[in-house]
């Protein structure tokens, strides 16, 4: 049974940071890929940021570059996503996924990819 565990969201206001984490059991590492994912009310959810758990790999998407890191830490089995610069179009609820294959670049975005998936974490950014 794969569980993909989300913590760390939160509130907010513009310019701060939060850490999220992502703590996976079961298989949830034996997945070639993981990825965040955000969902505003009302919008379709979007992949955030991406990278591979062989190492070497990370994509983002352009609204986070430089302001969000996805990093892993293969002994405890967690991915984590550093948020800085927040902004309040960042607010949305955060979730954490793993897939299989080998694909690269915008694709790793796309949910579809995704086998397993957390149950998310609220981030809220206030003006």
């Amino acid at each position: 049974q794969v569980q993909l565990v989300e913590s760390g969201g939160g509130s907010v206001q513009a310019g701060g940071s939060l850490r999220l984490s992502c703590a996976g059991f079961g298989y949830a590492y034996s997945n070639d890929y993981m990825g965040w994912f955000r969902q505003a009310p009302g919008k379709e959810r979007e992949g955030v940021a991406a990278l591979y758990t062989g190492g070497g790999y990370k994509y983002y998407a352009d609204s986070v570059k430089g302001r969000f890191t996805i990093s892993q830490d293969n002994a405890k089995n967690t991915l984590y996503l550093q948020m800085n610069s927040l902004k309040p179009e960042d607010t949305g609820m955060y979730y954490c996924a793993a897939g299989y294959g080998l694909a690269y670049g915008r694709i790793l975005l796309s949910r579809e990819r995704y086998n397993y998936w957390g149950q998310g974490t609220q981030v809220t950014v206030s003006s």
